[in-house]
């Protein structure tokens, strides 16, 4: 299929849902609700290509008057210079159709399960993960999302054996999807009299946060164990059985909450992470084949490869999935990722780019 039938089955389609959102002959609230968002989806993809198509046709017309010997001079120099402007603005609508024909990812609108765990580093590693943790709160904060800290597993030297927390707001997957793999860190931790540069490491997962509707999980297929929440060096906090571990027996994902005083709490929160979890898993697997074929490009978001370094000495971070290195390491401490997720986001859509064309 050429690129103008494409883009001919797109409006197509867009009218045909102006035609049956506006005959109002749907069966349900459901259908509408559904084919209003299809609609709503696609109006700027016509927008788009309605936009390139009328600057073709002008471009078309600027030509025809340039190579017109009826026109005189001063016309033809007009329509040349008007040609000229025109033709610059062409690639960046192409690119804007194409980047919009682009298949979605239906998770680049849920919010986020944001997991940091402490790696190799001892506690180096886990003041190394509270730090990406301040981070990623930070980030938050710029773009005005809602961070809400889910469990949290302290070493007592403020440094963070694991955290999980949701994110909610606008994008929220869609910015931190990259996010997912091992952070290494170089510095001298402020335990080293030696002044030496230890290097530890940190795994960050970013989930979608699924709903009930994204993932069915059958009661049958849950073991849940309840048992005295602990703090740091196994000192009780409180004399109830409110913390909640829930086991899903067929795929082996195991979740435990403990940070609330109500069960019931404590319960709704590792269902939220379960979800997530399986959801991603389900994501996995069906992405499998494509993840594999572009490796290559912003990696597979697999928790085992090591994406980004942290070298405080040289004040720099860099992303080892695009060879990018930004010398401005205290401002991404301090949630300034901007740079680094637009230069991700930028490189996945080059990728989808070159897989469609």
């Amino acid at each position: 299929m050429s690129l103008e039938e494409k883009f001919d089955g797109v409006v197509s389609r867009y009218e045909e849902l102006q035609n049956l959102l506006a005959s109002q002959d749907l069966d349900s609230g459901q259908d509408f609700a559904r084919l209003s968002k299809e609609f709503a989806d696609l109006t700027s993809v016509v927008e788009g290509i309605n936009a390139l198509r009328q600057a073709q046709s002008e471009l078309a017309d600027l030509a025809a008057m340039m190579t017109d010997a009826d026109s005189d001079d001063e016309m033809r120099a007009l329509a040349e210079e008007e040609f000229l402007a025109l033709k610059e603005k062409v690639p960046a609508l192409e690119r804007q159709v194409h980047l919009s024909l682009l298949p979605k990812d239906e998770a680049d609108e849920k919010n986020a399960i944001l997991e940091i765990r402490a790696g190799t580093g001892g506690g180096e590693a886990a003041l190394f993960a509270a730090d990406l943790f301040r981070m990623y709160q930070r980030y938050a904060e710029t773009h005005r999302w809602k961070l809400e800290v889910m469990e949290l597993s302290e070493t007592g030297i403020g440094g963070y054996k694991e955290v999980i927390a949701s994110i909610s707001g606008r994008g929220v997957f869609a910015r931190l999807k990259f996010e997912s793999g091992v952070h290494r860190v170089q510095r001298v931790p402020v335990t080293e009299s030696g002044g030496r540069i230890h290097t530890s490491a940190a795994t960050v997962a970013v989930l979608p946060e699924a709903e009930d509707v994204d993932v069915q999980i059958d009661d049958k297929d849950l073991r849940i164990d309840v048992f005295r929440a602990s703090g740091p060096g196994g000192q009780s906090v409180n004399t109830t059985d409110s913390a909640v571990r829930i086991t899903h027996m067929p795929s082996g994902i195991v979740v435990s909450q403990q940070d609330e005083k109500s069960q019931h709490k404590n319960k709704a929160k590792a269902m939220r992470v379960l979800r997530a979890r399986l959801y991603e898993r389900e994501r996995q697997l069906r992405d499998a084949e494509r993840a594999a074929a572009r490796k290559s490009q912003v990696g597979s978001g697999d928790r085992s490869e090591r994406i980004r370094t942290y070298n405080f000495p040289q004040g720099r971070v860099t992303d080892h999935r695009i060879n990018l290195t930004l010398h401005k390491l205290d401002r991404v401490m301090d949630g300034d990722l901007d740079d680094l997720v637009d230069a991700l986001v930028a490189d996945d859509q080059a990728a989808l780019l070159a897989e469609v064309s």
